[in-house]
């Protein structure tokens, strides 16, 4: 590994460091901060020359910024000369804008896919697209990890099994992510059925498939304002669940979501709040449990950086 190079922006240094830890290698020395009107500064302090550069950097809030961040990190290591370059982004920022919902509408995820591609970046790594589609806005290679791994083992170790667990898709879009989450467990699948009258509010309709007498766990890849997630698991503990368990790869807690999944912790209605790392957490609370996926962000640029398979690290 000693032609590696890992980097990071100031979006989430500490997965760059866990990274770094499992790998075995320093962070490479990269200053970005600010000139005095607030434009970002990138400098390289060492010499990248035919290296193999990951940039660690999850677009999390405040996106545009990090955005930015990324963009200027690729320039300034092509301009290095640096062998190839990575843009390791284990949460992609504009990911839910991936297609035109009104007439006049932009698509977003396919706008920073195009800047990305032609700021110098060779190779995408990213974790748990909200839309599988956004992995053709790329004319790059793109390699595509799944926190599944990391998720079910946690859920695995704490004894749930076919026997009393039930799996739940807080929406229809979500039928295949659960689908592929119960497998693992042998476990049978439940829908929520909602209705959303505007954006970032939704309704609990129906609750497709049997809950009752059962341990439920509700997977998503993105927890947002909570506002999902808490009337499923209020809609499921009336319907019969033993517990109910929330649980995503982004944690992206905007708005009243942590206050919103704290009540519904300290009122009984969710029983803990399984999230990881891709987003740092701004503020915790009880009943939230983090798990890291910087192992397997380090196994895959290991995989990469030697040619080896990135599939093969999600055959269950």
């Amino acid at each position: 590994m000693n032609q590696v190079k890992l980097i990071t922006g100031n979006a989430n240094p500490e997965l760059a460091k866990a990274v770094a830890a499992h790998l075995g290698i320093p962070l490479s020395n990269v200053t970005v901060g600010r000139f005095s009107d607030g434009e970002i500064q990138v400098v390289i302090n060492e010499s990248v020359r035919d290296d193999d550069v990951f940039i660690i950097q999850p677009l999390c809030s405040p996106a545009n910024d990090y955005i930015m961040e990324l963009l200027l990190l690729a320039d300034a290591l092509k301009r290095a000369s640096a062998g190839r370059i990575t843009a390791v982004i284990p949460y992609f920022a504009y990911g839910r804008q991936d297609r035109k919902v009104n007439p006049r509408d932009p698509i977003s995820a396919r706008l920073l896919a195009d800047i990305i591609t032609v700021s110098g970046v060779n190779h995408i790594v990213v974790v748990d697209l909200h839309a599988k589609q956004v992995e053709g806005f790329f004319d790059l290679p793109v390699d595509h990890l799944q926190a599944r791994p990391v998720l079910s083992e946690y859920f695995l170790r704490q004894g749930f099994g076919e026997e009393d667990t039930v799996i739940v898709s807080p929406d229809i879009g979500g039928v295949a992510r659960a689908r592929n989450f119960a497998k693992v467990f042998n476990a049978p699948i439940a829908i929520i059925d909602k209705r959303r009258p505007r954006p970032n509010v939704a309704e609990v309709m129906n609750i497709i498939g049997e809950v009752e007498g059962k341990k439920a766990i509700i997977i998503d890849d993105i927890i947002d304002t909570a506002g999902t997630i808490v009337n499923a698991a209020k809609a499921i503990k009336e319907r019969g669940a033993i517990e109910v368990y929330a649980t995503c790869t982004h944690p992206v807690f905007s708005g009243p979501a942590i206050e919103r999944l704290s009540n519904a912790v300290k009122e009984g209605v969710l029983r803990e709040v399984v999230v990881t790392d891709t987003i740092p957490l701004k503020e915790q609370f009880e009943g939230v449990r983090v798990l890291s996926i910087s192992g397997m962000l380090a196994e895959a640029i290991r995989r990469i950086h030697f040619g080896e398979s990135v599939s093969k690290m999600f055959n269950f």
